[in-house]
């Protein structure tokens, strides 16, 4: 396989990484506020999320740095389009959730 092919599919396995961290931490949030032990969710999805993810970089790398550069950054790129797909609609924030989000 070459070179390029190898790069975007590190690339788009990062893309699937990150779209399963993230997407599961906000699950998690979701589930552990509500909760009766939210502990028992977080450290839960903490643990499987973290596994998932460090498995996936040591295989998607094959010791191989460019490769793993390539996994990190759809890793990131998946956490902006997360970030950006769960955010609330403006006008649903509550007066103290905007007030947090002009903190210094």
């Amino acid at each position: 396989m070459n070179e390029a092919m190898t790069l975007t599919l590190a690339w788009t396995a990062g893309i699937l990484l990150g779209a399963i961290f993230f997407g599961g931490l906000w699950w998690t949030v979701r589930k552990g506020v509500s909760s009766k032990q939210p502990a028992l969710w977080f450290l839960g999805s903490m643990l499987l999320r973290m596994g998932i993810a460090l498995a996936g970089f040591y295989f998607v790398s094959g010791r191989d740095w460019e490769r793993l550069l390539m996994c990190l950054l759809g890793f990131l790129m998946a956490r902006m389009l997360v970030t950006w797909l769960t955010r609330l609609p403006a006008g649903s924030r509550t007066h103290s959730e905007q007030e947090a989000s002009h903190a210094p």
